[in-house]
């Protein structure tokens, strides 16, 4: 039987040395910035997640250790046309090398094409997984085609407004003072 790991407190050297591999479904409520992003809709919707561990070139000088992570909802937004809530499909796939320290892995970022963390060995998969739906959420969500919008007028004297207005240039006319002759 496999070693048994903690998503939110993960060794993550000994988890690819291991090839180790967790996986669950949290609800939204547990991402309180994506929770936010919905405006408090849908607390109880599912979030499926599963990680897997990986060491390339385990005989190398410096293994190479690597997260392979995946996850995906359907979270409740706000469409920017008609305001109403669309349901948008979230969903991650990648894959994230580890490096000794933060320096390392910032002057490695900018210059490799996948995503460069400093090692940790009490790493925050879920924190993880929010970071990365976040930056996965559409700019402007929006339906294919938005619901009919009803308006409803509050004011009980917006039917009574004059329907027709005096001419401006007659009420000038009537200001006017007749010139003595």
């Amino acid at each position: 039987m496999g070693r048994i790991f903690d998503a939110r407190h993960l060794d993550v050297k000994t988890f690819a040395q291991e090839g180790g591999a967790v996986a669950g479904q949290e609800p939204l409520r547990r991402f309180p910035r994506l929770l936010a992003e919905t405006q408090g809709r849908g607390a109880e919707t599912p979030i499926e997640w599963s990680a897997s561990g990986e060491m390339r070139n385990p005989l190398h000088h410096s293994p190479q250790i690597w997260l392979h992570l995946k996850a995906s909802a359907k979270l409740s937004l706000t469409c920017q046309r008609c305001l109403m809530p669309v349901d948008v499909p979230v969903t991650i796939d990648r894959s994230f090398r580890f490096v000794a320290d933060e320096a390392v892995a910032a002057a490695e970022d900018e210059e490799s094409e996948e995503d460069v963390l400093e090692l940790s060995r009490s790493f925050d998969v879920p924190g993880l997984i929010e970071d990365e739906m976040l930056m996965e959420l559409p700019i402007s969500p929006r339906h294919d085609t938005c619901p009919p919008v009803r308006v409803v007028v509050q004011d009980k004297g917006f039917d009574e407004a004059p329907a027709e207005r005096e001419n401006p240039f007659a009420v000038l006319g009537r200001l006017k003072t007749p010139k003595d002759g």
